[in-house]
């Protein structure tokens, strides 16, 4: 690089901290070689562009560990999410929603969260967040039907005030969702489009909750089913490579993202 272009690099540096916000990503170098992120510059091919396979929101360097763990919480997410959501959806007549239990526990749940533990030795704080969060969500959401938990005996005689419980659980779900997916727009369609669809689904469902309306809590059943098919494609983009597969999965930035895979 020139000495002039590193007086010009120097100088975009200095301006972008005070002209722009935190987290935009700039390209710089005669030939856009480098990234320059948060006043620290990189060259690209040390970058690893904000991606839903590896739950990465933005653009980041490469992790020092050579795995990537979000697809298999990706998969626990959604297999688990899918099997809840057609119950909710009451696809088939079926009503009894236990048969979700063992995934809860065991893949959305326990995998997920161990997903989420390893995306945190990778160095990604919003893989580990989200993870972990909705690992220990489907592991909660489980003990809800496990008796020796004792949660719903604790309503026997007051089962007037489960739904409004159950929607104040739900809510809250919503609004942690709602702030991830905030954090998204600098990512790609189908990353950011798995966060929105989950918070229309756990607003449809605690609104289900809260009004006793059916008709809401199928709906979220709807939203949760095309939420599990996102989380999937996302998954597949995680694991797809041209080494292993002749389908990849087509990469959409969002709008204004003009980092590239």
């Amino acid at each position: 690089m020139s000495e002039s272009n590193k007086s010009e690099t120097s100088s975009f540096i200095g301006s972008n901290n005070s002209h722009h916000p935190v987290g935009k990503v700039e390209i710089a170098g005669e030939g856009g070689e480098f990234v320059i992120i948060n006043k620290h510059k990189y060259y690209r091919h040390d970058l690893m562009a904000a991606f839903g396979g590896n739950l990465q929101p933005g653009a980041a360097p490469y992790p020092t560990v050579n795995i990537n763990p979000a697809p298999l919480g990706l998969c626990g997410f959604a297999l688990t999410t899918f099997v809840l959501s057609l119950y909710n959806a009451q696809a088939m007549s079926i009503k009894i929603p236990n048969v979700v239990v063992s995934l809860a526990c065991f893949y959305g749940g326990a995998a997920q969260f161990l997903a989420g533990l390893m995306e945190f030795l990778s160095g990604n704080t919003f893989g580990f967040t989200a993870l972990t969060s909705y690992g220990a969500f489907w592991l909660s959401f489980a003990a809800i039907f496990i008796e020796s938990f004792g949660i719903g005996a604790a309503y026997t005689g007051f089962e007037e005030q489960l739904p409004n419980a159950l929607g104040f659980y739900l809510m809250g779900w919503a609004i942690f969702t709602m702030l991830l997916w905030l954090n998204t727009f600098k990512a790609t369609v189908p990353f950011s489009a798995l966060f929105f669809f989950l918070f229309v689904t756990f607003l449809l469902l605690a609104g289900g909750e809260f009004s006793g309306k059916t008709g809401v809590s199928r709906a979220g059943g709807v939203f949760g089913v095309i939420t599990a098919f996102i989380a999937w494609w996302n998954a597949y983009a995680g694991v797809a490579t041209p080494q292993n597969s002749y389908f990849q999965v087509l990469y959409i930035p969002m709008p204004g993202n003009q980092m590239k895979p």
